[in-house]
C-alpha cells in the first residue's frame, strides 16, 4: 500500500483508521473521503480530504483517478439499528456503494478492503465458538447486506483477481468518536456515562454476550490484514475476528474497579436486543491467528483503564 483512499472517514472506524495510515503511509498519501465535510480542527481535516458520495460511480472513478491510488478501503455503511430502520436506504448506500468501490477496484486494479460484521450471522448460526465457515442467515437488512458484500468481494476475486480481504468486526470500542446507531454501542456509551454521570441506562440486557474489540486492535488488524502475503489467505472474505466476549454485567463490574459507585440500570430496546440476540455469543477466530497472524492486545480489563483514563482527559475529569 502506498497511496490510500479510505471513504466513511468520518465514521467511527474511519476516523482513526485515516490517521494511522498517514502516520504509517504519509500524509500526502492517505486521501479521507465522506459524504460530509470534516470539522476544521479534526486530525482527519489535516491531510487530503475530498467530499465523495460513493453511490457516484463516475466521482468514485475520477477521484481514485487522480489521487493515483493504489488500494481502497471501503468504510462506507450504514450501521446495523439505523438500516433497520430505513432498509431501502441501506441497501442503495451499503449495497450500491460496495460495488462503486469494487468496480473502481477491477478498473484501476487495486488492492480493495472493506469490513463486514458479526451482523453477518443469524440466529440459526452457532452461537458458541462460532465456526469460520457456517450457516450465515440473518434476519436484519444490515446483515444481509453484510452476508452480500462477503459474496461479492469472493466474486471479484475469484472472476477478475483484484486482491480483496475483508474481516468481520464484533462491536468496536473506541474513546476517540462516539458510535451511533449500532447494536453493540451500549459498550462504549456505559464507559462514557461512567465519568460523566456515574450511572447507566443500558439498552441491551444483562446476560446478552456479544464479541467486542479495542478500536486499537481493530486498526492494526485492518493493517496487518492488508500487508500479509496474499498466497497464505485462505478465507480473505471475511475473516472472523474478536478481543473478547462480554455482557454488560461484566463490564460494570471493570468499572467499578475504578469507580465503586458505579450503578449499571437497564432499559431494553426491543428493536436493538433482538438484533442481539439472533448474534453469537462468542466467535472463532482461529483462522485469522493462523494465516495472517492476528493477535489483539486489549482484554477486559485493560480496555476499561484505558478507556477510562482517555475520557476523564477528554472530559477534563481529574
Amino acid at each position: 500500500m502506498k497511496k490510500i483512499i479510505i471513504t466513511g472517514a468520518l465514521g467511527q472506524i474511519g476516523t482513526e483508521l485515516v490517521v494511522k495510515c498517514r502516520q504509517l503511509y504519509g500524509t500526502e498519501n492517505v486521501l479521507a473521503t465522506d459524504i460530509n465535510e470534516p470539522e476544521a480542527d479534526s486530525e482527519v481535516a489535516q491531510g487530503p480530504f475530498q467530499v465523495l458520495d460513493v453511490t457516484d460511480k463516475d466521482k468514485m472513478f475520477k477521484t481514485v483517478e487522480e489521487f493515483g491510488a493504489d488500494t481502497i478501503m471501503h468504510m462506507a455503511a450504514l450501521l446495523s439499528a439505523v438500516a433497520e430502520k430505513r432498509p431501502m436506504f441501506a441497501w442503495e448506500l451499503n449495497m450500491g456503494g460496495l460495488m462503486n468501490a469494487l468496480e473502481a477496484a477491477r478498473e484501476y486494479n487495486l488492492q480493495f478492503f472493506t469490513p463486514s460484521s458479526i451482523g453477518a450471522f443469524g440466529s440459526s448460526t452457532p452461537k458458541v465458538n462460532t465456526p469460520q465457515v457456517t450457516i450465515q442467515r440473518p434476519s436484519t437488512m444490515y446483515g444481509v447486506n453484510k452476508v452480500a458484500g462477503e459474496l461479492l468481494c469472493q466474486y471479484y476475486f475469484e472472476k477478475f483477481g483484484v486482491d480483496t480481504r475483508s474481516v468481520r468486526f464484533p462491536g468496536l470500542i473506541s474513546y476517540v468518536k462516539e458510535p451511533g446507531g449500532g447494536t453493540t454501542d451500549y459498550a462504549v456509551e456505559i464507559y462514557f456515562e461512567a465519568v460523566r454521570k456515574g450511572e447507566y441506562k443500558s439498552f441491551i440486557d444483562k446476560g446478552t454476550y456479544m464479541d467486542m474489540m479495542f478500536m486499537d486492535d481493530a486498526i492494526d488488524a485492518i493493517i496487518k490484514l492488508m500487508e500479509a502475503d496474499g498466497g497464505k489467505l485462505i478465507h480473505r472474505n471475511a475473516y472472523n475476528l474478536s478481543g473478547m466476549s462480554i455482557e454488560p454485567e461484566m463490564v460494570k463490574n471493570a468499572i467499578q474497579e475504578y469507580y465503586p459507585d458505579f450503578k449499571l440500570s437497564y432499559d431494553v430496546d426491543p428493536d436493538r436486543q433482538s438484533i442481539a440476540d439472533t448474534w453469537p455469543d462468542n466467535i472463532d477466530v482461529s483462522c485469522a491467528r493462523a494465516e495472517w497472524g492476528f493477535d489483539p492486545q486489549y482484554d477486559l480489563d485493560k480496555m476499561t483503564k484505558t478507556m477510562l483514563e482517555a475520557i476523564e482527559n477528554k472530559e477534563g475529569v481529574k
